[in-house]
């Protein structure tokens, strides 16, 4: 039975159930990643952003009996934003090539129809069954990334030390934990608008100005992922030069992702992008010592990044890509008119 559900007011036992749901999907399809905790999940799966909503399904099993619920075997949820109707869908492996995620993706289709939106895109994992999945819906692939992973525990520590002291004279690095200071937002901003060093693709917005930065944070903290951020400042001009972000999730507090890294156009070529990196990760190894990786994205294309991440010791993991179809083609494709 596929329903609408909202993690807000969802029982402690549909919260658990969905965890363990989550984990068996990670241990089919990705063994190497760690398992997903309780902590904030029901946060993270109803805070969004201002302007932002996010609607969700379940489908469950018949309940067992004694009063006890049904387990649950799917979800579903949209995240609309901008023109875009974002989708994530979770089948249990034992639910698998039972139609149960056809049904998952048709019911959110046709609610993203509803609302007006034209397009609707999703994340795919490479070698996992959801390409074959996604594809045979007619999505089709945008936007390729290559996943890499740090292992903090084969880190050369003496070495990373070295780099993060390695930015050329006229800069200075400063660590913010919990996001920059209120007096930098309007600097850091003005960094994040005018280059990116990756494109993340359009499933993955990053935020150019002072408020909606404000709006991000404030979100992030809500949904139990913990912001660091390391700059480089022009000690000219007081400038945000360049910027690393990572996060630390209550949900994986054992794996970080890493959020944008930039460096201002005007401020390359001064070894800034591997030194913020590797003070990163110096901060980090205090910061959390719950945390035994990093994992990081970037585009295919993007030769001096992925050079900085393999100095400092990440490994290609896998492809990571975005797909996108158009909505009236999949409602017509997933609920034809009869």
């Amino acid at each position: 039975m596929v329903r609408e559900w909202d993690p807000r007011n969802a029982s402690s036992a549909e919260i658990a159930s969905l965890l363990d749901t989550l984990n068996a999907v990670l241990a089919a399809d990705l063994p190497q990643d760690p398992p997903w905790r309780e902590s904030s999940l029901r946060e993270y799966l109803s805070e969004v952003m201002p302007g932002e909503r996010r609607i969700s399904w379940i489908a469950q099993a018949q309940p067992a009996g004694d009063g006890i619920p049904g387990v649950i075997l799917g979800h579903v949820n949209v995240l609309l934003l901008g023109g875009i109707g974002v989708l994530e869908v979770l089948v249990h492996p034992a639910a698998r090539r039972t139609g149960l995620g056809r049904e998952l993706v048709r019911v959110a289709a046709r609610r993203v129809w509803d609302e007006g939106f034209q397009s609707i895109g999703v994340e795919v994992v490479g070698d996992t069954p959801a390409v074959a999945f996604y594809e045979s819906l007619g999505f089709t692939r945008e936007y390729v990334e290559t996943r890499s992973v740090l292992d903090l525990n084969a880190v050369d520590w003496p070495a990373l030390a070295e780099m993060a002291t390695g930015v050329s004279a006229g800069y200075h690095l400063e660590f913010c934990p919990g996001g920059p200071p209120d007096e930098l937002i309007e600097a850091y901003a003005r960094a994040k608008a005018e280059v990116r060093d990756v494109d993340d693709g359009e499933l993955r917005p990053s935020s150019y100005d002072p408020e909606r930065l404000r709006d991000s944070l404030t979100t992030l903290h809500r949904r139990g992922m913990k912001p660091y951020i390391v700059l480089a400042l022009h000690e000219q001009t007081g400038e945000v030069a360049g910027l690393t972000e990572v996060v630390v999730p209550a949900q994986h507090p054992t794996r970080a992702d890493q959020y944008d890294t930039i460096v201002v156009r005007d401020h390359r070529g001064y070894g800034i992008d591997r030194a913020i990196k590797a003070r990163m990760l110096l901060e980090l190894r205090s910061a959390e010592p719950e945390l035994v990786e990093v994992q990081t994205w970037n585009a295919q294309a993007n030769e001096a990044m992925l050079k900085v991440n393999a100095e400092l010791g990440y490994r290609p993991d896998r492809e990571w890509c975005e797909y996108g179809v158009d909505v009236a083609e999949l409602v017509h494709h997933l609920d034809p008119p009869r």
